[in-house]
């Protein structure tokens, strides 16, 4: 490789990783004034779960339509237009909460379609600068996006501290987030279409629902989904409510779950590289129960935070292990790819309606035991994500 195309291809690597960072800011800009929207609605906990659904909702339209339309249009088109409408989208919620539900989740379902397509086009120019790069760096970018949900909580507890009203806050984020990752996009690169082209001649995504191994991997990646997605919907409503902290502690405490996942996402190839994925996935899936655990019974909001810090890193690998583990074949990766986030997209759009569910009838913190029982079961899973033997 020359050195202009060296210096090309670390250009676009910074790209990716700001498309990453900035989708991350969007989604913790408008999560840290979830509780805010909620109290001004007057929704109950299953009322604010069932509103939540409408994001899930329309990242499973999209999830279908993704791959087809990125391969047509390219990965650079695709996320542009998917940021663009996901600010319009965001800032419509933000500005329509004053008058009322229905404008919120008509706004939410067309957030999640757009955060749906961006995510899958961002992958798809994240997978062509890994191969260009010859080296494994996918969780990184993962990590990348955790930066931002980390820098987007910090930015959302200062402004409920200030008293920044809601509609502003967000509005501003997502000005901030059209403007970086419009201009970012620019520095990608062509995206490469042989593996899907070879992936069509393999049987397409309709045989990769009949593999036993791409449905178990869907599975493990379901429960941790779930186990990442309870923590950035509840976390801060469970200390508000559950742990009496007032609402700028509660989102700090949204935060240092978003730390803990980043360092996790940072780290964590090293030691995949070092221990294998069985092991590290098993050591994760214990450690997000026990950070569940604790912080559900934890007698003190101290000790609550430090289960939030627990529960971060356990979750922190699943989603982007499982993504890997989906496309160790080349020539099948992009159909399988597929239905392992078509089957991990469902714990967006199962879980808040259960969790709020169960905190009508008890409490938001105990309903948060339901993704306990699934960590449970990632357990059992882990072996469907073992490296493929090299022969």
């Amino acid at each position: 490789m020359s050195t202009v195309e060296t210096a090309d291809l670390r250009a676009t690597t910074r790209s990716v990783y700001i498309t990453f960072i900035f989708l991350g800011v969007a989604m913790a800009s408008f999560a840290a004034r979830i509780p805010q929207i909620r109290d001004h609605l007057g929704l109950s906990p299953s009322g604010i779960g069932l509103v939540l659904l409408a994001i899930a909702a329309g990242s499973i339209t999209s999830l279908p339509l993704a791959g087809h339309l990125t391969h047509r249009f390219g990965s650079r088109a695709m996320v542009g237009t998917m940021a663009v409408l996901l600010g319009t989208a965001l800032a419509g919620a933000a500005i329509g909460y004053q008058y009322g539900v229905v404008p919120v989740v008509i706004a939410l379902y067309v957030y999640g379609f757009s955060t749906g397509a961006w995510d899958v086009a961002m992958n798809v120019q994240a997978a062509v600068v890994e191969r260009r790069l010859g080296r494994s760096i996918m969780s990184r970018f993962h990590a990348g996006y955790s930066v931002g949900t980390v820098a987007g909580a910090l930015a959302g507890a200062g402004a409920v501290k200030a008293g920044l009203p809601v509609t502003e806050h967000v509005v501003i984020a997502c000005v901030l987030v059209v403007i970086a990752v419009v201009i970012a996009v620019r520095g990608f690169i062509t995206d490469e279409s042989g593996a899907e082209d070879e992936a069509g001649k393999s049987g397409g995504a309709l045989a990769a629902w009949r593999e036993p191994r791409t449905l178990l991997i869907g599975l493990f990646v379901l429960a941790f989904a779930l186990t990442e997605g309870a923590g950035i919907d509840w976390i801060n409503i469970a200390l508000i409510d559950d742990h009496g902290t007032d609402a700028s502690t509660g989102t700090l405490g949204f935060a240092l779950f978003l730390a803990a996942m980043t360092v996790g996402r940072w780290f964590g190839p090293n030691l995949l590289d070092r221990f294998g994925r069985v092991p590290v996935l098993r050591l994760l899936a214990v450690t997000g129960l026990a950070g569940l655990l604790v912080f559900v019974f934890g007698p003190h909001p101290a000790v609550a935070f430090a289960g939030a810090l627990l529960w971060g890193l356990g979750a922190s690998l699943g989603f982007p292990v499982g993504m890997s583990a989906a496309a160790d074949e080349p020539a099948k990766a992009p159909a399988r790819v597929g239905v392992v986030a078509s089957i991990g997209y469902c714990a967006f759009l199962g879980g808040p309606p259960l969790i709020g569910f169960l905190g009508d009838h008890f409490t938001v913190s105990r309903g948060l035991l339901a993704v306990a029982m699934l960590l449970v079961l990632s357990l059992a899973l882990t072996p469907a994500l073992r490296e493929p033997t090299v022969r």
